[in-house]
This record gives structure tokens, C-alpha cells and sequence, in this order.
């Protein structure tokens, strides 16, 4: 598969993950790509990529932590069974990110 190729069906594969997550109503959502990081592991043969999420909804408010990544999986949907091989969630609510941002800085 050429580079070019690849690039092409990496974003694909990103722009359809964004638009599933969209249901969540996210007010952040940083989707990176860590699937170089495993170049050789099964699942990166398999053509399964490995992301890592942040993504910061009202949606989660009342949640656990459990729950909200349920809702991640659920909006993802068939994705995690097929283009989406390993998925690290950090699922925050805006008042939680904004408490998370005062104390990086």
C-alpha cells in the first residue's frame, strides 16, 4: 500500500470516527492516530489502527467512568470491530477539562 494510499484511508477512517462521535455532542474531541507506535502488532497487520481518545461532553455529566466509555463504544459502533483495533479513552465533562486545564497550566 502506498504512503499516499494510506493517508487517504487513515483520514477517511478519522473523518467517519468525528462523525460518529458527533451524536455525544462533544464540545472537544482529539482523535491521534498512535498506529505507527505498533508498526508489526497483529492488529496494525489486520489494518485495524490504534488511536487514543479525549473527548470532553455535557454528555458525561452523571456518568462513571465505565458508562461514559460505553458511550463512546456505542456511538462507535461496528468501528471497533473493524477499522478501529485498539481505542485509550479519556472521556471528560466541559467543567472537569476546564478543572484539568487550571491545574496543567
Amino acid at each position: 500500500m502506498s504512503d499516499q494510499y494510506a493517508a487517504a484511508a487513515a483520514a477517511k477512517r478519522e473523518a467517519v470516527i468525528q462523525q460518529r462521535l458527533a451524536v455525544l455532542l462533544p464540545q472537544r474531541c482529539e482523535l491521534i492516530d498512535d498506529s505507527a507506535r505498533h508498526a508489526g502488532h497483529e492488529g496494525a497487520r489486520g489494518g485495524g489502527a490504534h488511536y487514543r481518545l479525549l473527548i470532553v461532553s455535557p454528555a458525561f455529566l452523571g456518568h462513571s467512568r465505565v458508562a461514559r466509555h460505553r458511550m463512546v463504544h456505542e456511538a462507535l459502533g461496528d468501528l471497533l470491530r473493524s477499522a478501529i483495533h485498539a481505542l485509550s479513552i479519556r472521556a471528560m465533562t466541559p467543567e472537569e477539562a476546564a478543572l484539568t486545564s487550571a491545574i496543567d497550566s
